[in-house]
C-alpha cells in the first residue's frame, strides 16, 4: 500500500506548479558516480574470469575496475589546468561506495552470505590501490574534488540474497564472480538491482521499506564521516533509483543536495523536505557512449544555459580508469576539450560544487575560494509536466 500511495502521489506533483530556480549566467558542475567501487580485479581477476568461462569484452562495463592514484593525478592535472571567471578550479563531485564485498570473510563461509568491508579499512581481498585515499584527498585539497554519497553498496542487498540462496545459475554466476574478488557485473545480472530498488518485485514494493532506506543511509553517512572527517551535503542513489522515502531520509541525515538523473531535466528545486534537487543536464559518458562526441555535449550545455539551468554534466568514474582498459586518456583529452571551450565561450562561467549552488539558491550567495560571490537567482514557477514536454536542454 506504502508503494502505490507514493506511485499516486508522484503523479499528482507532476502536474502541481512548483518554484524552479535559475541563473543569468552559465553554471557548471561535474558530477561523477560509482568512487571506490571495485569492479573486475585488474588482470589477473580478468583472467581469472575468463578460465572460469565468461567471456569478457562484450560490453564496457566488462572492463569496468576501480580507479587509481596515478588515475586521480592525471584528473587533477586537467583540472587545475581550467578556472572559471573567477578564477575557480572546476571541481568533480565525487559520489562514493562506501562499502565493498568482503571477499576474504565470505570465503570462509563458501560464499554463503553478504559480509562488507567499509572503505577506511581498506580494500579488500587481494585488491591493491596504493595511496588511492591519499590521492582522493589531494585533489579535495585542490578544490578539484568534493565527496558526496551514493551509498553503501551499488546493487540491492535483499535482490542479491534472494538469489545467492535461490540455487540455480545465478548463485553459481554469484560465486564464480565472488571467488576472482568481482562483485557483479551489471549488465549481465540486472536482477543484482540497484541499493534502494529491487527490480524483480512488483512495481509498487521495488523500493525498499522507508526504515530500510534510512538504516543504510544512516551507515553510508557515518562510514563517509569517518572517512573523509566531514558529513555529506549531496546525495545520489545508485541507478538514479531514489523516492520519497529514500530524500526524507537523506534529509533526516543532514544531506541538502539530491542529484537526479538526465530523464526530464527539470530546473532546480526545493522537494517537501527541503531538498534541493539538481537534474543532470550533459551526458559526458566517452567510455560507454558509442555516439559521445565533445560536440554533442557542447549542444547539450549551451541548451541548459539557454533555459537558465545549470549545465550539470555526468561523468562516471570508469571514464577514467586505466588498468584493464585506458578510458582515462580518452576521456581527459574530450573533458580538456570540453572545458576549454566553454570558458573561451562564456566570459562568465563559473564553476560550482552542489553544496555552492545550494547556498546561492538559499541565500543569494556562495563562498568560494576567492570569498563570497552573489548570484542573481530568479524563481520561476513551473509544472513537471510541462517542463518535460519542453524535451531535455
Amino acid at each position: 500500500m506504502a508503494g502505490f500511495l507514493t506511485k499516486v502521489r508522484g503523479r499528482i506533483e507532476r502536474w502541481l506548479p512548483v518554484d524552479g530556480y535559475h541563473c543569468d549566467r552559465p553554471l557548471v558542475l561535474l558530477q561523477s558516480d560509482d568512487w571506490g567501487r571495485v569492479g573486475i580485479r585488474d588482470r589477473e581477476g580478468l583472467e581469472q574470469l575468463k578460465a572460469a568461462g565468461l567471456q569478457l569484452g562484450e560490453k564496457q562495463y566488462d572492463s569496468y575496475t576501480l580507479e587509481t592514484a596515478e588515475d586521480l593525478a592525471a584528473l587533477q592535472a586537467v583540472l587545475r589546468k581550467h578556472r572559471d571567471s573567477v578564477g575557480n578550479h572546476p571541481c568533480v563531485q565525487m559520489n562514493f561506495l562506501l562499502f565493498n564485498l568482503d571477499f576474504e570473510k565470505m570465503a570462509t563461509g563458501g560464499y554463503s552470505e553478504i559480509h562488507l568491508k567499509p572503505l577506511s579499512a581498506g580494500l579488500p581481498g587481494k585488491w591493491r590501490r596504493s595511496g588511492l585515499v591519499e590521492a582522493y584527498r589531494a585533489g579535495m585539497d585542490a578544490g578539484v574534488f568534493w565527496p558526496a554519497v551514493h551509498g553503501t553498496t551499488h546493487f540491492c542487498r535483499p535482490a542479491v540474497e534472494r538469489s545467492l540462496a535461490g540455487g540455480g545459475d545465478r548463485t553459481d554466476l554469484l560465486r564464480t564472480l565472488w571467488q576472482a574478488e568481482t562483485p557483479y557485473i551489471h549488465w549481465r545480472m540486472p536482477w543484482v538491482g540497484y541499493e534502494y530498488w529491487d527490480p524483480e518485485q512488483s512495481e509498487e514494493e521495488r523500493f525498499l521499506p522507508a526504515e530500510v532506506q534510512r538504516e543504510l543511509i544512516g551507515a553510508a553517512v557515518g562510514e563517509f564521516a569517518k572517512l573523509f572527517s566531514l558529513l555529506p551535503r549531496s546525495a545520489c542513489a545508485p541507478g538514479y533509483r531514489a523516492n520519497d522515502d529514500t530524500w526524507r531520509a537523506w534529509s533526516q541525515h543532514g544531506v541538502r543536495v539530491a542529484q537526479d538523473g538526465p530523464e526530464n531535466c527539470l530546473p532546480p528545486h526545493f522537494d517537501r523536505h527541503g531538498m534541493l534537487h539538481l537534474s543532470r543536464t550533459v551526458e559526458f559518458e566517452p567510455a560507454t557512449d558509442a555516439a559521445f562526441s565533445v560536440a554533442a555535449c557542447l549542444r547539450q550545455a549551451e541548451a541548459a544555459f539557454e533555459r537558465g539551468v545549470p549545465a550539470v554534466v555526468s561523468v562516471h568514474s570508469i571514464n577514467f580508469h586505466s588498468t584493464v582498459k585506458d578510458y582515462r586518456g580518452a576521456t581527459l583529452a574530450a573533458l580538456d576539450e570540453f572545458l576549454q571551450a566553454l570558458e573561451a565561450q562564456h566570459s562568465d562561467l563559473l564553476y560550482l560544487r552542489d553544496e555552492d549552488l545550494d547556498e546561492a539558491v538559499r541565500t543569494g550567495s556562495y563562498r568560494s575560494a576567492g570569498g563570497g560571490r552573489s548570484l542573481n537567482i530568479v524563481r520561476k514557477s513551473f509544472t513537471p509536466s510541462q517542463w518535460a514536454k519542453q524535451g531535455r536542454p
